[in-house]
């Protein structure tokens, strides 16, 4: 940080709320030095008694003390949601976001509305009153007032970078204490006009200092009209052609950069940007193409995750709402499992395996993810499905079931092609979290209420049904499914009989207004 914007920070963490009005009031007295130095340069041009000229001063500094007055009075006014956030809940949002706005458009602002107060409140009278005491001929009011629009138009560019850099603390502030900003969406001058303006003017106040102070006796209006006529036809020449290359430089490589960030906001994270320069903005590129490289390799990271993990448990793995300490949750399982795949695996090449088993898989997870489930692991030729964990859904038993019977309606009952499988579903409470060690880890639920969803599904073999559930799903399931009493049945690694029923298929009715995934029902994903 450079030393004027250290001092700035300093002065603003001692004021405080005080800090914009005491700023805005400091930096509007500058005008008081552009009027002196005004009228001491046409002093060179104009030989008078000195007793007019004191007069001319005094009536031109009254009127600029009169507009300075105006102009603070508006600006403090103006900048009152700055000052608002300062002082007040630093965390609210909008007011944030109204103190940001403020202190972004306050230069142009101050341009807009406060620079036509020294025009009509100081130029043009004392221009006037300059010519009637000084006994002056009517058509020198011309040059002198040419003269002081140039001087305005110099104190409009130095208010404008003065503010800019003057409030640069606060909106630093300010960023902090919200969440970073994506786009501006506030109007200011274009980087572009502000470089093509800067160097003109200051062309022009040069030539006419170095004009005067060279030249001794002008010749009064006529000299002064020459010389701001020369000054201004070498600014909209010679130094409007540098700017506008100076522009050009500068603004190529920056407007390159955001074609590049507009592609990346596509998602195209290949695109790169030419490093043409060696100077910052040249940095600045090549830094960029480092970004985006990085975002490629993320993004083709992001890809194979999801190849190798469900999708929901990926972004949530991804996101800020990840618990890597687990989770205890109500969920609803679904084991499915191929029914004599031990005699089909014996007699059937391994090609012949692998592939009835992807294509049955390639049916039945998008039947779970379609009710809002995820896929916890594929165990050989069956396969674990939770319904509630990590994302929370308060009717996560029907979802169980209702793809538990669309999956053996599809595989058992569809065009023949498929393996025939069984289906149990159970609900209960688990522990969701990451499961592994040795930089090994894998999402997943474990608990009692796993194990009776394995046991319920060996179960349909017994009992000749495609699907069975527990008691502790049936409580949970709405009205919507009809199931029939199977009676208890005492399961494998249980003391005690689990009574078990099987949904009635016909009878079975989609859910309303149910999305893709069953959002509608989705709960906080933090348990």
């Amino acid at each position: 940080m450079d030393i004027p914007q250290r001092l700035l920070t300093w002065f603003y963490r001692r004021l405080g709320k005080r800090y914009p009005a005491a700023f805005m009031a400091v930096e509007l007295q500058t005008a008081w030095f552009i009027t002196v130095g005004l009228l001491a340069l046409l002093n060179l041009y104009y030989d008078a008694p000195s007793d007019e000229l004191w007069l001319v001063l005094g009536i031109s500094l009254a009127l600029t003390g009169i507009t300075v007055m105006v102009a603070m009075v508006r600006s403090i006014r103006y900048l009152r949601p700055v000052r608002d956030w300062i002082a007040g809940d630093r965390n609210d949002p909008e007011l944030a976001t109204r103190a940001w706005s403020t202190a972004v458009g306050m230069p142009l602002e101050l341009l807009r509305r406060e620079m036509k107060l020294p025009v009509f409140g100081v130029a043009i009278p004392g221009s006037i009153a300059g010519v009637y005491i000084l006994e002056l001929s009517p058509w020198a009011v011309f040059p002198i007032l040419g003269a002081a629009l140039i001087a305005i138009g110099y104190s409009g560019i130095l208010h404008y970078f003065a503010v800019e850099t003057g409030l640069r603390p606060v909106l630093v502030d300010i960023n902090r204490a919200v969440r970073a900003r994506t786009s501006t969406g506030h109007r200011v001058i274009p980087l572009r006009l502000r470089l093509m303006a800067a160097l003109p003017m200051i062309s022009v106040i040069t030539g006419l200092v170095a004009s005067a102070l060279s030249g001794g006796d002008r010749g009064g209006g006529a000299g002064l009209g020459i010389d701001v006529a020369v000054a201004t036809g070498v600014a909209a020449t010679i130094a409007l052609e540098l700017s506008v290359l100076l522009a050009r430089s500068i603004m190529r490589p920056i407007r390159d950069i955001q074609q590049g960030i507009e592609s990346v906001q596509r998602g195209d994270f290949d695109t790169s940007v030419p490093v043409t320069t060696a100077d910052e903005l040249g940095e600045l590129s090549a830094a960029f193409n480092q970004m985006t490289s990085g975002l490629a390799e993320r993004e083709r990271i992001r890809e194979a995750f999801g190849t190798y993990l469900d999708k929901e448990v990926a972004e949530y793995i991804l996101s800020d709402q990840y618990m890597p300490e687990g989770f205890e949750a109500d969920v609803s399982l679904l084991f499915v499992d191929v029914r004599d795949f031990t005699s089909f695996a014996s007699e059937a090449e391994a090609k012949e395996v692998v592939t009835a088993l992807n294509k049955l898989f390639e049916t039945v997870v998008p039947i779970i993810a379609n009710e809002g489930g995820h896929v916890d692991k594929f165990i050989g030729d069956g396969l674990l499905a939770v319904f509630g964990a990590p994302e929370r859904f308060s009717d996560h038993a029907d979802r169980a079931v209702r793809a538990a019977v669309a999956i053996a309606q599809r595989v058992n009952h569809g065009d023949g092609e498929l393996l025939n499988v069984g289906v149990g579903v159970n609900s209960g409470t688990v522990v969701a979290g990451p499961i592994g060690g040795a930089g090994r880890l894998n999402f997943s639920v474990i608990g009692d209420p796993v194990n009776v969803a394995a046991r319920v599904e060996a179960e349909t073999r017994e009992t000749g049904d495609e699907v069975l559930i527990t008691a502790s799903t049936n409580e949970l399931i709405g009205e919507t499914i009809e199931v029939e009493r199977r009676g208890p049945r005492l399961l494998k690694g249980k003391g005690e009989p689990v009574e078990l029923f099987a949904p009635v298929v016909g009878t079975l009715k989609p859910p309303v207004a149910q999305g893709p995934a069953g959002r509608d029902a989705r709960l906080p994903a933090n348990p």
